[in-house]
C-alpha cells in the first residue's frame, strides 16, 4: 500500500526527518510512537504532501510514486489525513464540515449512504449536525474530522495525534472508533504520543527519535521492549 524509502523533511533551517525508509501493506494499522520533536507530524504532513518544500526521498502509494502529487489528487487517489488539533471548520456545521470531506465527489447517493454509515459509527455527530463545529467539545472535533475524512472514502488513512487534549473516556471513545475503522479495511497510520494505546491498536509499530527510525517491530516485541517501556509507558 504505502512504501517509504529515504525521506528527508527539512524546514527554517532544521531537519526535521532524517532518511527514514518503511513499507506498509494495505489493511495494517501501524503505529509510530517518540517524543514531542522526534519528526513524526513532519513525516505524516510529507506523507499527505501538506508539506512540499524541503521534501526529499520516495513515496509510493499503491507503486505510484507521490512525492510531488498535488494534496488533491492525493485525495483522488485514496489518502486522507486528520491533521493535529482537528482541523474542523469551526464557523460551519457539523453537517457542513462532514458534506466537505466528500468535496471530490460526484455520487450523490452514496455520498449520502456513507454520511448515513459515519452517523452509525459517530451517532453523536447525527445528534449535532446542525452545532456549529466550533461549538463542540474536543472529542467531539476529533470524531468530526474522522468522520469528515471518512466521507472520502479513504484506503490509506494517517491520523495525527487523536489522543492529544482528551479526557481519557473521551480518548477510549476515539480508539474504539479507529479500531472499527481498521476492522472495515483501511490501512492506518498512526502517530500517537500515548504509546501504550497506539500499539495496543496497532500491529506493528516504530519508534522515532531526532527524526530517525531507532526501533521497529510487532506492537507486542516493542510494548515488551525495555527500551520503549522505560522511555515512553513510564516504566
Amino acid at each position: 500500500m504505502l512504501a517509504v524509502l529515504n525521506l528527508k523533511v527539512s524546514y527554517g533551517g532544521i531537519t526535521a526527518v532524517k532518511g527514514v525508509s518503511f513499507a506498509i501493506e494495505q489493511g495494517e494499522t501501524v503505529a509510530f510512537i517518540g517524543t514531542n520533536g522526534a519528526g513524526k507530524t513532519s513525516m505524516l504532513k510529507a506523507l499527505a504532501r501538506v508539506l512540499n518544500e524541503g521534501t526529499q526521498g520516495s513515496i509510493k502509494l499503491r507503486g505510484e510514486e507521490i512525492i510531488a502529487m498535488p494534496p488533491h489528487h492525493l485525495i483522488r487517489n485514496g489518502l486522507a489525513l486528520v491533521p493535529e488539533g482537528r482541523g474542523v471548520f469551526a464557523r460551519l456545521s457539523v453537517a457542513e464540515n462532514l458534506a466537505m470531506g466528500a468535496y471530490i465527489r460526484n455520487d450523490r447517493q452514496e455520498i449520502a449512504a456513507d454520511l448515513g454509515r459515519v452517523y452509525e459509527l459517530l451517532p453523536q455527530l447525527r445528534e449535532r449536525h446542525r452545532q456549529l463545529a466550533g461549538t463542540l467539545s474536543g472529542g467531539e472535533q476529533q470524531m468530526l474530522a474522522l468522520g469528515r475524512a471518512l466521507m472520502a472514502r479513504p484506503q490509506l488513512l494517517l491520523l495525527d495525534e487523536p489522543s492529544m487534549g482528551l479526557a481519557p473516556l473521551m480518548v477510549n471513545k476515539v480508539f474504539e472508533t479507529i479500531r472499527t475503522v481498521a476492522a472495515s479495511g483501511v490501512t492506518i497510520v498512526l502517530v500517537e504520543q500515548n504509546a501504550k494505546l497506539a500499539l495496543q491498536t496497532a500491529r506493528r509499530g516504530y519508534v522515532m527519535e531526532s527524526g530517525c527510525i531507532t526501533l521497529a517491530g510487532s506492537s507486542s516485541a516493542l510494548l515488551a521492549d525495555p527500551r520503549v517501556r522505560k522511555a515512553y509507558l513510564g516504566e
